[in-house]
C-alpha cells in the first residue's frame, strides 16, 4: 500500500466538505493535550467553530490560540490478500492543518459564521435569536498550513 501527498487545493477542500466532524487539538501551556470532536463550516481557508462561552477548551485558548485540525474522510478496510494480515491496510484521505482560533464577538459577524457552519451540513436558510448569537462563542480559524494525505492505495489501483 502506498501513501499519496495531495497538493491540490481543490482536493484538499473535498475533503474538508465530505467531513461531518473535524477534531480539533490544543496544547495548554503546561504541554497538557486536549482534543475536541466539533462541528464546524469552511470558508474560503477559514474553519469557523462554536462553543459554549466557557469551559476547558476556552480557558486553554485563552493562553494559547494555536490549534491542530483534523478532517479525515472516506475509511474502508481492504487488503491485498485476505489471508495475509500485514496486507491489510485502512484506505482514507485526510487533511491536518493548523492555525491561531480569533474569537468573533461582532453579532453580524458572529452570523455570519453560523450560516456558514449550517450551510455546511444543510442548505436551508436560518434565523437566529439575539440571546442565542450572544450567548455562542465563534471560533475563526484562518489556515495557515495544510496537508492532505491519501492512505492505504494499492499499487495496482493508483496510476501516477
Amino acid at each position: 500500500m502506498k501513501t499519496f501527498v495531495h497538493t491540490d487545493k481543490a482536493k484538499i477542500e473535498e475533503v474538508i466538505r465530505k467531513c461531518d466532524v473535524c477534531y480539533v487539538g490544543f496544547a495548554d501551556t503546561d504541554g497538557t493535550p486536549y482534543v475536541l470532536p466539533m462541528n464546524f463550516g469552511y470558508k474560503d481557508g477559514v474553519v469557523y467553530l462554536h462553543s459554549a462561552q466557557t469551559g476547558r477548551s476556552i480557558s486553554i485558548l485563552e493562553r494559547n490560540p494555536r490549534v491542530c485540525i483534523t478532517f479525515n474522510t472516506d475509511r474502508k478496510l481492504i487488503c491485498q490478500h485476505p489471508e495475509v494480515a500485514c496486507s491489510y491496510s485502512m484506505h482514507s484521505n485526510s487533511v491536518i492543518a493548523w492555525g491561531t482560533v480569533q474569537f468573533e464577538e461582532d453579532f453580524n459577524k458572529k452570523v455570519e459564521a453560523l450560516n456558514v457552519m449550517m450551510k455546511h451540513y444543510t442548505d436551508r436558510t436560518f434565523s437566529y435569536g439575539d440571546p442565542a448569537v450572544k450567548n455562542v462563542k465563534i471560533w475563526v480559524i484562518e489556515l495557515e498550513e495544510v496537508t492532505c494525505k491519501e492512505f492505504g492505495v494499492s499499487y495496482k489501483n493508483k496510476h501516477l
